[in-house]
């Protein structure tokens, strides 16, 4: 992984990050109403992130190859002092090196950083990997969502205490 770098999103990379996010979706079965997959935003995570001093987006790129992305954001409506772990997504190449785990751990250190003292997500059965690496973070599941994300097309909930 020495290979890789991690850096914020430019605004460069919105076509490429769009691309991953829909693909990935797409492998999975889990292109549908109501998820990122039709979010006008995943086309513009540059400008989107920009626009919320609390949020943050990475990207890990190799060779100027973009891997994949995560980020937080300080979703509406969630209780004070939790933001949401959003747009976690690797293409297929990158998957299976750790690569995953070290853009959480990534977000969850900015989170702290900007004072969030808990990290809330929304996924989707079909993500079921990425579910367990999300309980290998101690993650908990909560019985419905938080917060007002607009993804009425998420039914798993969890919440982490950073």
């Amino acid at each position: 992984m020495e290979d890789i770098l991690v850096r914020h999103i430019q605004s460069q990379d919105n076509a490429a990050m769009a691309l991953i996010i829909r693909k990935a979706l797409e492998e999975f079965g889990a292109n549908k109403p109501g998820t990122v997959y039709y979010d006008e935003s995943t086309d513009h995570l540059y400008e989107l992130f920009q626009q919320e001093p609390l949020s943050e987006y990475f990207v890990a790129e190799r060779n100027g190859i973009l891997l994949g992305g995560a980020g937080i954001y300080p979703t509406d409506a969630l209780p004070e002092g939790t933001c949401e772990l959003v747009k976690m997504y690797l293409s297929p190449s990158a998957r299976g090196m750790g690569l995953g785990r070290s853009m959480i751990a990534r977000c969850m250190e900015a989170a702290k950083a900007k004072g969030f003292k808990q990290i809330y997500l929304e996924t989707m059965p079909e993500l079921k990997k990425a579910v367990t690496v999300y309980e290998k973070f101690g993650f908990s599941y909560l019985t419905g969502p938080m917060g007002n994300s607009g993804h009425n097309g998420c039914d798993i909930w969890m919440l982490r205490t950073l």
